[in-house]
């Protein structure tokens, strides 16, 4: 990589929380699977949207639900910050640059750098390329950071992905129906994940 991601690296980027030290990466589907994020202007000019296939076209017009996924983990981020008080922080927060790292690979490195990992995947009316950033990570750190991983589901997410991934790598997923148990079952996944460093079931991370 061109540019390196270390655990300093992203800490430098965030401010002081009670649990500094504590990483916790969130992912979610807030910018990578909306074609107008990824094709510029010109080029969604020469495309005819009608023409595309359903779950493609959709793409092209959930702005509005993948601004509201952002929103969501925004104020996910920041009830964890203040409660319990760990380092919570989104990919954009960080600000590497995709022409240096491409976003797979940086997902992979924040969550090798990160205490805990959450996927979380609210209902956007499809699920059209949640797997493939997601099943990046697994095949690369599951069996190192599976204990350090969780998805959390909106009760109406359904995946392939997810199914065959609890089957292969035993991912845990957990699911909600409101934002305030959204918040209280991350709050919980963090606590067991900082009980097991200080009990030494899981390494301390440096």
């Amino acid at each position: 990589m061109s540019a390196e991601i270390t655990r300093e690296s992203i800490a430098e980027q965030l401010g002081g929380v009670k649990y500094d030290q504590f990483l916790f990466y969130l992912m979610g589907p807030y910018k990578s699977f909306n074609l107008n994020y990824v094709l510029s202007e010109e080029e969604r000019e020469g495309i005819d949207i009608e023409d595309l296939p359903g779950p493609i076209r959709r793409l092209f017009r959930n702005r509005d639900d993948i601004d509201a996924a952002q929103r969501l983990l925004r104020r996910v981020q920041g009830k964890l910050r203040t409660d319990p008080g760990v380092n919570a922080f989104l990919a954009l927060d960080i600000g590497v640059d995709t022409d240096d790292v491409d976003a797979a690979t940086q997902s992979i490195e924040f969550t090798r750098c990160s205490n805990a990992t959450a996927f979380v995947l609210p209902f956007l009316g499809h699920n059209f390329g949640v797997g493939e950033e997601a099943g990046s990570v697994l095949e690369a750190l599951s069996e190192t950071h599976g204990d350090r991983l969780v998805f959390v589901r909106e009760e109406d997410v359904t995946s392939a992905m997810i199914r065959s991934a609890t089957v292969r790598w035993d991912l845990q997923v957990e699911t909600y129906e409101t934002e305030a148990e959204l918040v209280a079952k991350l709050r919980r996944f963090a606590g067991r994940i900082m009980q097991r460093e200080r009990r030494g079931d899981l390494d301390r991370l440096d």
